[in-house]
């Protein structure tokens, strides 16, 4: 197998991974905390970020590792892809970035550090009920949205990696 098909796999399915996290955060993690106070909302959200915070290895190196290998991955079949195939490495790379990194970076992850910041024993119950409302339909409406990208992304990628005979 050459380079640009061990690149299209690990990056399939590092973006599935990734897909993966996201949806679960969506499906199970928010919907099981929803159910909790305020307080206890915002406490469990920060002790479940401050894991990924602190580098989880796991973590940091399927969500960085999917980033770097589709972006390399991408560089090649730009040099030797055409046609539909091309075009399925290209929009699947576009959903990835900036349908999943891209809001990451700017939405998800400045919520997690302003979370992160809090105080929360020194914040009033009307302080806490604000911040919950605020930081928890933003994270969750975001999230949904990364989780449609990254689901779109890995699909296209794993249609690409059929195509090229990749996988079976």
């Amino acid at each position: 197998m050459d380079l640009l098909r061990i690149g299209l796999v690990g990056s399939a399915l590092l973006c599935s991974l990734v897909a993966g996290i996201v949806l679960t955060f969506a499906s199970v993690v928010m919907p099981g905390i929803r159910r909790l106070n305020d307080h206890d909302f915002l406490q469990s959200f920060k002790v479940m970020d401050r894991v990924i915070q602190d580098n989880q290895p796991v973590f940091m190196l399927v969500w960085v590792g999917s980033v770097v290998v589709l972006v390399v991955t991408s560089a090649l079949g730009l040099w030797r892809l055409d046609g539909a195939d091309r075009l399925l490495l290209v929009a699947a790379t576009v959903f990835y970035l900036v349908g999943v990194q891209l809001p990451t970076a700017t939405i998800n992850i400045p919520l997690n550090n302003h979370r992160q910041e809090q105080d929360l024993g020194s914040l009033s119950d009307a302080s806490l009920h604000d911040e919950r409302t605020v930081f928890e339909a933003r994270w969750v409406r975001w999230n949904a949205i990364r989780t449609v990208f990254a689901v779109l992304a890995s699909a296209l990628l794993i249609t690409l990696a059929v195509r090229l005979e990749c996988l079976p």
